[in-house]
């Protein structure tokens, strides 16, 4: 994978998640972090010391393979005790520094287990308890948990972040899974093509999508074309809506998303908008609908609430639920633009103040 231009930085003591689908190049960044592959051009640092030409065992980072790379041949104890072995540490404390990473696995009393024995969860303990035994600066996660059922898979992130928070280590984990990401991490890399679509928050990546293609790929959404009448107001479906957003040009052509959780079923004549209900599925926690409004655009709508298929309903929801797209717009451009418009709106403050304040000074009540 050729990897565009990756230039990131990663605080201390953070969980990282690089998102993306197969072979979208977020194993090969991991890899170069690790030491596995050769950047043929660009820099790694870690602590301000550049470690490109540094040996993979001399790095103070480690990686949990998918696999997780343990050795058959010996048992738990000797598996987490290896990097030990390596440094040369000595006998007793060896024993003492793998106890104790036991004890933080919730494997105290496995140490004498052969690996065969060991269950995929377990298994995974130990690839975690070998990786943190030398509190590596960064511990590089590579899909550890794909090969687990859901219900240890859903434990396994809990008790994963959970860990990192109580270690303090830097992770950097990657994943296929948007439910996992958003679970789990502190900052956010989509990756797609070898590049950085966009990078944030949980929330921010999953409220402010960038681009269709985030929009789809965290989560489910609606996406309609729009035109930005002006700030805070936007018309689509034949309709004009108040919104939240803005910095964009007048009567710009966007895209609109709606989230299926955000959609609120109403009477027909309390909606902003008018649908017929296609079908309905459940899915445990809410009703999945689909609806076509007059336009045969597709809605899909999560709720509690139960439809009728056929029955005409409203849907309604408030202007912070519309999030606005500008068209192939990249991270770059997004940023400018927010930090762009939050500079006017704080001028326009800072000159509605002063403006003020002059009133204020030259009020005759003050003379």
């Amino acid at each position: 994978m050729i990897l565009k231009n990756i230039n990131f930085e990663l605080e201390s003591g953070k969980f990282y998640t690089l998102l993306g689908a197969s072979g979208s190049g977020k194993s090969t960044i991991l890899n170069i972090i690790a030491g596995l592959t050769d950047a043929s051009s660009g820099d790694i640092y870690l602590d301000g010391d550049r470690i490109n030409d540094v040996p993979i065992n001399k790095r103070d980072v480690h990686t949990v393979f998918q696999n997780y790379a343990l050795l058959p041949h010996k048992n738990v104890f000797d598996n987490i005790a290896f990097p030990l072995k390596i440094r040369g540490v000595d006998k007793h404390e060896t024993e003492k520094r793998v106890m104790e990473v036991l004890k933080m696995v919730r494997l105290t009393g496995y140490e004498h287990r052969r690996i065969q024995k060991l269950s995929g969860g377990q298994k995974q303990r130990v690839a975690i308890a070998r990786a943190i035994i030398n509190q590596p600066k960064v511990v590089l996660l590579d899909e550890p948990l794909s090969a687990l059922d859901l219900k240890l898979r859903t434990e396994m992130q809990y008790e994963l972040r959970a860990l990192q928070q109580k270690l303090g280590i830097t992770f950097v984990f990657v994943t296929h899974d948007q439910e996992e990401a958003l679970a789990m991490s502190d900052w956010i890399f989509i990756i797609n093509d070898g590049e950085i679509i966009q990078s944030g928050t949980p929330v921010d990546i999953y409220d402010e999508p960038i681009n269709r293609f985030v929009a789809t790929f965290i989560g489910e959404s609606n996406i309609v074309s729009g035109i930005m009448i002006d700030d805070y107001l936007v018309e689509f479906n034949g309709k004009r809506f108040e919104s939240v957003d803005g910095g964009m040009r007048k009567n710009e052509v966007v895209e609109v998303v709606i989230r299926p959780e955000d959609l609120r079923l109403t009477l027909p004549d309390e909606g902003k908008l008018l649908v017929s209900v296609k079908t309905q599925l459940f899915r445990g926690v809410h009703y999945e609908i689909i609806a076509t409004d007059e336009l045969g655009q597709e809605w899909m709508i999560h709720s509690t609430r139960r439809a009728i298929v056929g029955e005409v309903i409203g849907l309604d929801f408030d202007p912070e639920d519309i999030h606005i797209m500008r068209l192939n717009e990249t991270e770059e451009d997004f940023d400018a633009r927010i930090e762009e418009y939050v500079d006017e709106e704080e001028i326009e403050a800072g000159i509605i103040n002063a403006i003020e304040e002059e009133m204020v000074v030259d009020d005759p009540k003050n003379d």
